[in-house]
């Protein structure tokens, strides 16, 4: 089979997953795979007449679908030669982004200065209870931590994450915990590679994975390296839920609890209940889910809804720092088991080193200070676009880092080259959806201290002026 065999095939492959009108569907389908990496850049596409005939459509239908792809920027025709496959952003390039002035791009904490730092003693973050450090699970002290208080009380009489009495005997930590006992906590690298191993776990080539539009791009990332279809639906809707679980017949379901990217905190409980109806795994992304504003009620766990079928993934990175890379999974036997079977595979055991340092932080780092200091810079983040940037729009966020921000009549994959030649690294809003949409749509952190922001915001303003004129 040729190359131009085997792209017809994954072509008519994502047919079947996309709507609308036919063009639309093929624009859609090539714009998947495009994201997917499983075209690449410089690729030259069948000519119009051969692929209508390989795929079953109209010449015509060829055409606009072409031309679709070349208005959003992502191929170009060059004449007398054929249509070809432009480079595209990719998630994983946003933490590449090189030297810019203000990085808009990621949702992350910026810096750990605002951090109550524990007296450091080596010998102290090098002694584990094993010796070696290879403890699977990770380690005892910091998944005590993680857990709820009430978990706890029955077991250890110690006090959980949401209830450690920081230094000097202050009030509650505030941080939203795992809701389970130590021993159902498997301590990972981060929050991807949490995500990363429910894939492994629940995912194989060809499958369909469920879930929202937008949605967070790390997550698209890990679904499709898997080899997985990712399908999009509104989770905020029980029937289009009932009916895509009906339809796909997913391998699981991923949600957010905080969406990234839109900062909204969406009533998600129908979805543990019908994939539960349908023995459908959960996958249930609670990063952001201690970053809740303006007495927003913090969003319930999918989990009380579906015990055994649920995979909730938590990290520390949104409020402590992201460098620490470290997060958890959590999840019933039998397929907590399959889950640290995955962690085994990938690589051994976390570092000791940083949950030993992750554990000192929690204790000294309540988590309210850290929330109104972000509610405080989204607001002045919110004020100077509104002020230096009237034509864009947005939904005030709810919670998260970031506000997802809509530019009237702009192509945001060109738009953010351009915001890079002005000092300013941003995430165009393709980049959170399955098949290459939201190309109007920007996600901005709002993050960064309030004076970086003020440049971000300049340098945009310039960027946006260029673009237009």
């Amino acid at each position: 089979m040729g190359r131009e065999d085997n792209l017809v095939t994954l072509v008519r492959d994502r047919l079947r997953l996309q709507q609308g009108t036919p063009s639309r569907r093929l624009a859609g389908a090539l714009a998947d795979l495009t994201q997917a990496g499983l075209i690449t850049p410089g690729t030259r596409l069948p000519s119009e007449r051969d692929l209508a005939q390989a795929v079953g459509v109209s010449r015509g239908t060829v055409a606009a679908a072409f031309n679709a792809l070349c208005e959003e920027g992502l191929c170009e025709r060059r004449h007398g030669s054929g249509t070809y496959v432009l480079g595209t952003p990719s998630f994983g390039g946003l933490l590449q982004a090189g030297a810019v002035r203000a990085d808009l791009s990621t949702s992350v904490v910026p810096d750990p200065s605002h951090l109550v730092l524990p007296p450091l003693d080596p010998a102290d973050l090098l002694r584990v209870p094993s010796g070696h450090g290879y403890d699977a699970m990770g380690d005892p002290r910091l998944r005590a931590l993680l857990a709820t208080p009430a978990a706890l009380d029955s077991e250890t009489g110690t006090t959980g994450v949401a209830g450690v009495r920081p230094r000097g005997g202050e009030a509650g930590h505030g941080y939203e915990g795992a809701g389970v006992l130590p021993g159902e906590i498997l301590v990972t690298a981060g929050a991807q590679q949490g995500i990363d191993l429910a894939a492994r776990a629940l995912v194989r080539p060809g499958d369909r994975v469920l879930v929202g539009d937008p949605a967070y791009g790390g997550a698209l990332s890990v679904f499709r390296r898997a080899g997985a279809h990712v399908v999009a639906a509104d989770l905020t809707s029980p029937a289009a839920v009932e009916e895509a679980l009906a339809r796909h017949r997913p391998a699981a379901v991923y949600v957010v609890s905080v969406d990234n990217p839109t900062g909204s905190v969406p009533p998600l409980r129908h979805v543990a209940e019908l994939a539960a109806g349908a023995d459908v795994p959960v996958v249930e992304d609670r990063t952001l889910a201690a970053l809740v504003y303006d007495g927003t009620p913090p969003p319930e766990p999918l989990a009380r809804l579906h015990p055994y079928g649920t995979v909730t993934v938590g990290s520390l990175s949104k409020v402590l720092w992201g460098g620490l890379r470290v997060g958890w999974v959590t999840a019933a036997e039998p397929l907590l088991a399959r889950l640290v079977e995955a962690k085994l595979d990938a690589d051994l055991a976390t570092s000791a080193v940083s949950q030993r340092l992750a554990a000192d932080l929690l204790e000294r780092n309540p988590v309210e200070p850290w929330r109104a200091e972000l509610a405080r810079r989204r607001d002045h983040c919110l004020a100077a676009l509104a002020a230096y940037l009237p034509e864009w729009t947005w939904t005030r966020p709810a919670g998260g880092l970031s506000v997802w921000a809509r530019l009237p009549g702009t192509d945001t994959d060109r738009f953010a080259a351009a915001a890079r030649e002005h000092g300013v690294a941003v995430a165009p809003g393709s980049l959170f959806s399955p098949d290459g949409r939201h190309r109007d749509r920007l996600r901005l952190s709002f993050a960064l201290p309030p004076a970086l922001t003020d440049q971000a915001v300049a340098g945009l303003t310039q960027a946006w002026r260029s673009y237009h004129h």
